[in-house]
């Protein structure tokens, strides 16, 4: 279901791997479930395994069935994305990771997971500057393996609750490091991923509206080439919500248009417009209102901005009521996107065959 509204949300771009730990099937098989259902349920781009270098193959593998090996040669279909075990650790997974996707020309994102006061310092420069030699390491590695492989480098600093050492989102200094390794990113000339509309809240209320919207602008302003987690996170990433992710995916949105900047194009500057409308006029029905009015401004899906009788009259529904119609209507109306009979059969066919060969293990 997640899959499908990810798919419908057009301001959603990419459908991740794991946003639902299928729990009902053994560790070492659920990546194959997760990538079949990203690939035949979805056209959008999906990363792949990374916990294990044969489930990182497998993702590959899977990868080239549906693109073919001409396309995957000279094309970026896949990316996986690691953390470093930090403090200043690069384990195994990780290179094994890096050497599986980069080897075959596909695009790895590195992402130093700190949470400051545990992982890093609690100073947010010291943990900035651990974050990038990380990084910029496991950046070195992969231009190794196969020099100008994609790389994307990540930045995923969190606060801490030094009381009970309980993470904490949307807090300013999380916003700061998204600023400073933004700057840093571009001098280095690397693409830059960070976290999205983050929470410690457990339900969508208030507390997951601001740390959210505050997370989620700061990786706009950042200048963020790639986000994760940008729809559905709630507590601290332990769950996800369908409430959430479509109130997020609205806002993405309003992001969206703000990170394009101000339109400053002859037609926005609509000089005809003023040799239209008379001094005290309006431009309701001018000529440049009419050309424009469908696209001007950004409309939210779930926003109610009526006045209060309508909104009385429309049943007085808050924006979880709200939320929960909109996925149930987008579920009930979704379509799966169109593959080749051929590619979803042979896709069956290598889970099938891989699911025989590898023995179930649930750690």
């Amino acid at each position: 279901k997640l899959i499908k509204l990810t798919y419908m949300l057009p301001n959603l771009h990419h459908g991740g791997l794991v946003i639902c730990e299928p729990c009902d099937v053994p560790v070492s098989k659920r990546h194959l479930d997760m990538l079949y259902l990203h690939m035949t349920c979805s056209d959008k781009p999906h990363l792949g395994a990374i916990t294990e270098q044969s489930r990182a193959q497998d993702s590959v593998d899977m990868a080239e069935i549906v693109f073919g090996r001409e396309v995957m040669d000279q094309n970026c279909v896949i990316m996986g994305n690691v953390n470093t075990n930090s403090p200043l650790l690069v384990d195994k997974v990780v290179t094994q990771a890096i050497d599986t996707y980069c080897s075959r020309g596909q695009g790895i994102v590195v992402v130093p997971f700190i949470l400051s006061g545990a992982m890093g310092p609690v100073s947010t420069a010291a943990s900035v500057t651990q974050a990038m030699a990380e990084a910029l390491m496991c950046c070195a590695f992969s231009q190794l393996i196969r020099p100008g492989a994609p790389f994307v480098l990540g930045n995923f600093l969190s606060s801490m609750s030094l009381k009970s050492g309980a993470p904490t989102f949307g807090m300013p200094e999380p916003i700061l490091s998204n600023y400073a390794i933004g700057q840093m990113a571009r001098a280095a000339g690397l693409p830059l991923r960070c976290g999205g509309s983050l929470t410690a809240s457990k339900i969508e209320d208030a507390q997951a509206a601001y740390e959210s919207a505050d997370s989620m602008h700061s990786t706009m302003l950042a200048g963020a080439n790639f986000v994760l987690h940008a729809a559905g996170w709630m507590e601290g990433g332990l769950c996800t919500g369908f409430e959430k992710l479509v109130m997020d995916a609205d806002r993405l949105g309003g992001y969206q248009k703000l990170g394009a900047g101000l339109d400053c194009s002859a037609e926005a500057l609509a000089r005809d417009a003023y040799g239209e409308v008379e001094p005290a006029g309006h431009f309701l029905g001018s000529a440049h209102t009419m050309r424009n009015y469908q696209t001007a401004f950004y409309e939210p899906a779930l926003s109610d901005s009526e006045n209060v009788e309508s909104w009385e009259d429309g049943g007085a529904k808050d924006m979880r009521q709200r939320a929960y119609e909109r996925w149930t209507s987008l579920l009930r109306a979704y379509e799966p996107p169109p593959i080749d009979a051929g590619v979803k059969e042979e896709l069956q066919a290598y889970v099938a065959r891989r699911k025989s060969e590898i023995p179930d293990a649930w750690y």
